[in-house]
């Protein structure tokens, strides 16, 4: 055993449980949180194989006591509101004792995370495998006959999820199969190579989300992926027997403007990760001073800023409307083959790319992994920004698209966000926005977002900071660079209206500081994700600053090159509605981004949801309304 790791191995339950009650024994006032940047960041000194903690059943379960110590020590100093927080502090206390078999203790855990859960959905499936597995390893002990002990399971998770009400859940079944599909000893084990090692090699330590990460791929191992075709079987079982899609709310909702109307042409932007502009000749804006040469023609900072801007993933302008693709350009057809194949797969959808992926995967050895996720990362961008555009041009023959260009990383060993990264980002983000107001943009859409765990994570796998203290100060200081200048470039621009996506973390978007959601302006709406139907999405942050909530499920628009494809995410749902905005400017130009949001929200259905109302589009009642008082 490495020593530094040896603080861990003498850990028991006793000494879990003897933490856990000196917690509870002084009543003491406990620190309100606010933020999530409150909260203590734990680390876990180790330079040793990551590989081999991950398969040492003794390593890791002393490793998951320590988390579980070090989580029950913030639960009991610290008064945290935030759902979400619970839920995975929980989380960690649910993976130790799933490690030490007291499934008693993990009964009680799964019902108090069912507890924090608001959403329908995952309120109905928390816990559902692992009830199953622990009523199976009672009746059939898996020492005794495995083969029992897989059916035992299989029965219990049939029953279980049988009486669940198909309408609420179809989504999350849909999805757990697809991901369970994807999983494998292999993948894992690519993952922990890839990303984990190389950070441990340069920090000497794990942080608490890699620790976490690490007890759960190991659980993955031990107890899930022997239960995977078992639970795939059931899962499939219930998708053949409910095959009926959820009525589609949206279609009856949306409106398609008529070029013969008399209606003004209205400037959008798609800021984003890059667009294909051949896809949008009809909408594409152009900026007639400049020319396709390699020059600033018209002396404004930028080259050849013919239909929009570019900033690379170091936040320096440069050119290119689309994501480049490096030497990934020869294999980007099979690459966005994979994408198509994944998105099919959460969906439940049985496609020739679903099945080739499928078989791709089965054959993947864990050197092949990095190479695996960092294409598929780099079709995520490539394809992100034209997906979006789409969205916000359909339907208005009026609207005219400019493309502004963000960079992401999509490496494992990402570019570090140093100070002076952060310094340039937020500058980038004041000159992109002057430059909308120059050029007299109306409406942006912004399907992505930031948060300081960003820059932590980029300074921890690069192996910048003397440790984790340091990393989060020096991630403090990007950030706030980062949140500086997109917040004073959004409330400098009261003429232009910001749409922005939620997120996609089921988090609170104000408590975790993401940017811009968290922003509270007058001429920014946020936007949440539903279904067909007007469900919540399992993934869909919240909060108070999001205004309304849009289709963000399985929707369909362009990717480069003109093939049409259908994504999820709280990106899909913003840009519909900045595709509103569109239209209803197109129709009225006068209107302020104070007065779109209200027309917006106006028009929009309100959906109790728990104790909450939320607030779906309606794009035809707003442009009634609109027109009724012209």
């Amino acid at each position: 055993m490495d020593r530094r790791l040896r603080r861990w191995a003498s850990l028991s339950l006793t000494t879990v449980l003897t933490a856990a009650l000196a917690g509870c024994a002084v009543k003491e006032e406990k620190i309100k949180v606010t933020k999530l940047d409150d909260l203590p960041q734990q680390t876990y000194p180790y330079s040793g194989d990551v590989m081999e903690l991950l398969h040492s059943e003794h390593e890791i379960s002393s490793l998951a006591g320590q988390i579980a110590v070090d989580t029950q020590a913030v639960l009991d100093k610290y008064a945290i509101d935030d759902k979400a927080t619970l839920r995975r502090y929980n989380g960690r206390l649910l993976a130790a004792a799933l490690l030490d078999r007291r499934y008693d203790d993990a009964e009680a855990y799964v019902e108090r995370i069912r507890s924090l859960e608001e959403k329908e959905a995952a309120i109905q499936m928390t816990g559902l495998t692992t009830l199953s597995m622990i009523d199976a390893y009672r009746t059939a002990p898996p020492a005794d006959d495995f083969a029992a002990y897989q059916d035992a399971y299989q029965a219990e998770l049939a029953r279980r999820a049988g009486k669940l009400p198909w309408v609420v859940v179809q989504d999350e079944i849909q999805d757990s199969k697809g991901r369970l599909e994807i999983f494998s000893e292999n993948l894992i084990a690519g993952i922990v190579q890839a990303q984990m090692q190389p950070t441990v090699d340069k920090t000497g330590e794990l942080n608490e989300d890699m620790a976490a990460g690490l007890v759960s791929m190991h659980l993955m191992i031990r107890d899930r992926l022997p239960l995977k075709d078992q639970t795939i079987a059931v899962y499939q079982t219930l998708i053949d027997a409910n095959r009926v899609e959820k009525p589609d709310i949206w279609a009856a909702r949306d409106v398609e403007l008529s070029a013969a109307q008399d209606y003004s042409p209205v400037l959008i932007c798609a800021w984003d990760s890059g667009t294909d502009p051949a896809i949008f000749a009809a909408h594409l804006w152009s900026n007639a001073n400049e020319q396709p040469n390699g020059r600033d023609d018209d002396g404004n900072g930028y080259v050849d800023d013919i239909h929009g801007i570019a900033y690379d993933i170091h936040a320096e302008r440069t050119t290119g409307m689309l994501c480049p693709l490096g030497d990934a350009k020869d294999r980007m057809g099979q690459v966005m083959d994979h994408l198509k194949g994944f998105m099919d797969i959460q969906a439940a959808v049985d496609s020739p790319e679903a099945t080739a992926l499928k078989q791709h995967l089965s054959a993947m050895q864990p050197e092949d992994v990095q190479g695996f996720i960092e294409d598929l990362g780099l079709s995520g961008n490539y394809a992100h920004g034209t997906h979006v555009a789409g969205l916000m041009t359909a339907g208005n023959p009026f609207a005219r698209l400019m493309i502004a260009r963000l960079s992401y990383d999509h490496k494992m060993v990402p570019v570090a966000r140093t100070v002076e990264w952060g310094t340039r980002d937020g500058q980038k983000c004041r000159d992109t926005v002057d430059y909308f107001k120059q050029h007299g943009v109306r409406v942006v859409n912004m399907s992505w977002g930031e948060a300081q765990d960003d820059a932590e994570q980029s300074l921890e796998r690069n192996g910048i900071g003397a440790s984790a203290e340091e990393r989060r100060e020096i991630a403090r200081q990007v950030f706030e660079y980062q949140r500086e200048g997109l917040y004073e470039a959004i409330k400098g621009a009261p003429d232009v209206l910001f749409v922005c996506a939620a997120g996609n973390s089921d988090t609170d978007v104000e408590f975790d500081q993401y940017i811009p959601s968290s922003f509270d302006l007058p001429n920014l709406l946020v936007v949440g994700a539903v279904d067909q139907a007007g469900d919540p999405t399992s993934f869909t942050s919240f909060g108070r600053t999001v205004g309304v909530y849009a289709n963000g499920f399985e929707v369909d628009s362009y990717v480069p090159g003109g093939r049409r494809m259908k994504m999820s995410g709280t990106s899909m749902a913003s840009p519909n509605v900045a595709n509103l905005a569109g239209k209803l400017l197109a129709i009225d130009p006068s209107l302020e981004p104070t007065e779109l949001i209200e027309l917006i929200k106006a028009g929009a259905d309100p959906k109790h949801v728990g104790d909450d109302t939320i607030l779906l589009i309606n794009p035809q009642r707003s442009i009634e309304m609109l027109k009724s008082h012209m």
